[in-house]
């Protein structure tokens, strides 16, 4: 039996165009399974990944950690409860600094 996802992962336009092509593949396809598994199933707990929210000018926003090599990058998104359908906007994938500033300009 499939499991039916409990969220619908809208991705801007501009993680797209910008973001994904700076990154290695391998980071491309994390993207791919955080969008796919995480994000439509468990955006608040995120399976035990690091990941936490957001303050500031992003506040009601989140963010996964993900590390590699010493490089910190964050995938920075938004959940929406209402109206329905449920639904995660991602609005940043980068290293973490520049993933903060862009998701700030996407909002």
């Amino acid at each position: 039996m499939a499991t039916k996802s409990r969220y619908q992962v809208k991705i801007n336009d501009q993680v797209i165009k910008k973001d994904l092509i700076q990154l290695p593949t391998y980071l491309k396809k994390d993207f791919e399974a955080i969008c796919r598994t995480i994000l439509t199933q468990d955006p608040y707990n995120c399976f035990g990944l690091d990941s936490h929210n957001l303050k500031g000018d992003l506040i009601h926003h989140r963010a996964i950690e993900i590390d590699d090599n010493g490089i910190s990058y964050r995938l920075v998104y938004r959940i929406y409860e209402k109206p329905i359908p449920k639904r995660v906007v991602v609005l940043s994938f980068a290293k973490h600094d520049p993933a903060y500033d862009r998701a700030k300009e996407r909002k």
